[in-house]
């Protein structure tokens, strides 16, 4: 059973999201959105168990659907148990009728990034007090070509092992405090049997489908 203190909690953020200081057209303002407070209203009213029993006593003496009472609701979708390794699929297709085009705007996505303000007050796998959920980039897989033919490439960072990580995977818990740069490291360039050396200004100015960002705090 959920209290009073309990719901109103259940629409909290580990970290205020109202400071955020979001672009459009970057990963931060994708999830900004995809984690938005949505209004459940009109056709989209939540059936509500505790109001019908209320007018017209328990659900075993209801017999017609018409006597279910629905209520104007709230709906939020946050980050409840933060993992180890978190991965994020980017859309990049678009349908216009029986059309399916790919969309190849560029989103920017940071080397560091804070899940905090996506996460649930009482997210179960991170410490009392703690408002940084920090993850580090670690791997992009790039699409190029268009909706009938293409070519994946990836990108890779070689870094030095994060213990912080093994403790998560291991034991479900991690240290509290950074170990090493979590940006330091050497990125490549993945293209069938070619590998190449590049910058990490190259990597952020591809045009993502996959990122993966692997778990500091």
């Amino acid at each position: 059973e959920l209290s009073a203190d309990d719901s109103e909690r259940a629409f909290c953020t580990l970290a205020n999201r109202e400071d955020l200081n979001l672009e459009e057209g970057s990963v931060q303002y994708c999830l900004y959105q995809f984690t938005r407070n949505e209004r459940l209203t009109e056709t989209n009213r939540l059936l509500c168990d505790v109001c019908t029993q209320m007018h017209y006593g328990p659900k075993k003496n209801i017999k017609s659907e018409k006597k279910y009472v629905y209520t104007n609701a709230r709906k939020q979708m946050l980050i409840s148990l933060a993992p180890p390794v978190l991965t994020l699929h980017l859309k990049r297709f678009q349908q216009g009728g029986f059309n399916l085009r790919k969309v190849n705007r560029h989103i920017k996505f940071p080397e560091v990034i804070d899940l905090a303000p996506f996460c649930t007050a009482k997210c179960k796998n991170v410490a009392e007090g703690e408002t940084k959920v920090l993850y580090s980039l670690y791997g992009v897989v790039e699409h190029s070509g268009t909706m009938r033919s293409g070519h994946y490439t990836a990108y890779a960072k070689m870094r030095n092992m994060n213990n912080s990580l093994s403790d998560l995977v291991l034991r479900g818990q991690s240290s509290q405090a950074l170990e090493t740069d979590p940006v330091k490291g050497q990125w490549f360039h993945i293209s069938d049997t070619h590998v190449q050396a590049v910058s990490a200004a190259k990597v952020l100015n591809s045009q993502a489908y996959l990122l993966f960002y692997e778990r500091l705090l």
